[in-house]
């Protein structure tokens, strides 16, 4: 994945993410932005279960998502 195609973080309140502890590291986010990304978009792992580690890591973080 190249750095183009990764975003930089929204401005803080523009997303749940901006409370957070990445929210506060604008380089930090960025990087575990293009590693989840790659990982979603080019994991081993079938749909389904991409989806219930997201929903259950949502809410074990409360992220609101």
């Amino acid at each position: 994945m190249s750095a183009a195609r990764v975003r930089p973080p929204k401005a803080r309140g523009a997303d749940p993410i901006s409370a957070s502890v990445l929210g506060h590291q604008p380089e930090a986010l960025l990087a575990f932005m293009k590693l989840y990304g790659r990982l979603w978009s080019h994991g081993i792992l079938d749909q389904s279960s991409k989806e219930m580690a997201r929903i259950r890591n949502a809410r074990t973080l409360d992220c609101g998502i």
